[in-house]
């Protein structure tokens, strides 16, 4: 059970700093969820959101980020 714990305490860290990251972003005028990419749609009473810009900068944000870890672990 021990290691079902750090890896519970493990992604609550890291969604800290996820959010730490989406504040930060939103502070200094960076989009996220809003780029030239991102398709949103509003009707009466809902709203579709598919941030498909958004989604593909993270996803090479992280990608070069783990390979950088990575790199350095071997």
């Amino acid at each position: 059970m021990s290691d079902l714990g750090r890896m519970l305490i493990g992604f609550g860290l890291l969604l800290v700093i996820i959010g730490i990251a989406v504040v930060f972003l939103a502070r200094w005028n960076i989009p996220l969820g809003r780029l030239p990419g991102d398709f949103s749609w509003k009707g009466k009473g809902w709203t579709v959101s598919l941030p498909l810009a958004s989604s593909l900068l993270v996803s090479v944000l992280l990608t070069l980020l783990l390979w950088i870890i990575s790199h350095f672990r071997r």
